[in-house]
């Protein structure tokens, strides 16, 4: 990012800091543009700002106690937020208000680490200090700003790599160094390849890699931490990607875009809950698993790959108004394995399938009630138990016999479906 004088930079604190200690409103009508509102609570301590009294993110966290208020710029950060053990108290939580941060996960191509291997072929070995099949799974490169997955996404389809001689410009591929990859720690090697048009140089082709593995991280024992204003792009793992035993987590307006894996992701034994969620161009656009506890309020989720909603194992979790324009292989998955159950609560929910219908799946050893909600142009399969409560599923009401109108389609278009993806939903 580009330095700020400080006298500039004093002012703009002054000025964030003075708009956020009094009532903000969030912009509803276009999610991921406005921003959530403070918690009380949050004021109570020091703000920290990064780029004044902390250089780094990193260091603005780690110096945070409880009450503190850790405040970013609106601006784009090559970095992210990593949470690993931290606390604040029963009233006094510690925020991160990003007041519209974008923490962006790629960066350009370092020109150094890429030879030229033959005429507009470029290959490289040592893109990341560390790869295993999971990553190179996620793998993506950004063309012109534009996602190239070579039709592969993490939880979904994956066409083979191509050989390096059959690419075409524009396209990328992966090639494992079968000796030097077994090994205990499933790490890989191989090199990367990236093809270019006839003559173009690599410094003006415009390439970025996701080299960090996500937006916002946590680990460990976390608890009493609102997160809040803040997008994440371009990782190459998860947007928000929540691992450990977090209590009294709450996240406020945040988005991911484009992200290798899922927009948001619970795991472990995870307990939050989320007021104003954009997920768009993810593999998924949530996923929970293992024994986490979630809940979703106001969401909107757009052009996933691979799932919109998957939720899994022996969790519980809840999504209320939330709209899905639902591109993905699958939209709606609730999964249990054996010796496992899952709950899951859908109210005041609307998903339109875009082109070819696939059905909501409720798997065996999962239930899922469903209270006004929507399905168009897909049906359901049932293994488990559902309940339902003024439901349409592809235009049939449920439950049997009963007259029902479904998800309150016109105020969840209006509130909660940004203006680029607002012509999606009008009415055939």
């Amino acid at each position: 990012m580009s330095p700020i004088p400080p006298l500039l930079l004093a002012v703009f604190w002054h000025l964030a800091t003075s708009l956020y200690a009094g009532e903000a409103v969030p912009n509803l009508s276009n999610p991921g543009t406005g921003t959530a509102p403070p918690n009380a609570a949050a004021q109570s301590g020091r703000n920290i700002r990064v780029g004044m009294e902390a250089k780094t993110i990193r260091e603005a966290i780690k110096m945070a106690q409880p009450g503190d208020t850790i405040h970013l710029e609106p601006i784009v950060y090559h970095d992210y937020a990593g949470f690993y053990g931290k606390k604040g108290e029963l009233g006094k939580p510690i925020t991160l208000d990003g007041h519209g941060a974008t923490l962006e996960g790629s960066d350009p191509l370092d020109l150094e680490k890429w030879r030229e291997v033959e005429p507009g072929l470029f290959a490289n070995d040592e893109l990341l200090p560390r790869l295993d099949a999971a990553i190179v799974g996620r793998w993506f490169f950004l063309w012109n700003g534009k996602m190239n997955l070579m039709g592969r996404t993490s939880k979904g389809k994956k066409a083979p790599f191509k050989k390096p001689q059959e690419l075409q410009p524009g396209e990328w591929t992966f090639v494992v160094d079968e000796e030097r990859s077994p090994s205990p720690t499933k790490q890989l090697f191989g090199t990367f390849y990236l093809k270019l048009m006839p003559g173009q140089k690599l410094a003006d082709a415009n390439i970025a890699a996701p080299m960090r593995s996500a937006g916002v991280q946590m680990s460990g024992d976390n608890a009493h931490l609102i997160l809040r204003n803040i997008t994440a792009t371009h990782p190459y793992n998860d947007g928000f990607n929540i691992h450990g035993d977090c209590r009294d987590v709450v996240f406020e307006n945040i988005r991911a875009i484009e992200c290798g894996d899922d927009g948001i992701s619970a795991h472990e034994s995870a307990e939050y809950r989320v007021d104003g969620l954009v997920s768009i161009g993810n593999s998924t656009g949530i996923t929970d698993t293992v024994a986490a506890h979630t809940s979703y309020k106001n969401v909107f989720i757009a052009d996933c790959h691979a799932y919109d909603l998957f939720f899994l194992n022996n969790g519980r979790y809840r999504v209320e108004n939330a709209v899905v324009w639902s591109t993905s292989e699958h939209p709606l998955s609730v999964s249990a394995g054996d010796n496992e159950h899952v709950e899951l609560d859908l109210e005041n929910v609307f998903i339109r399938r875009a082109d070819k219908t696939e059905p909501a799946l409720v798997q065996k050893n999962a239930t899922l009630r469903a209270a006004r909600i929507t399905l168009e142009n897909m049906e359901m399969t049932v293994r488990g138990v559902v309940s339902f409560e003024n439901c349409l599923v592809n235009g049939k009401m449920l439950p049997e016999g009963a007259t029902a109108t479904g998800a309150d389609k016109t105020s969840l278009i209006k509130k909660l479906v940004p203006a680029a993806y607002q012509s999606q939903f009008h009415q055939p």
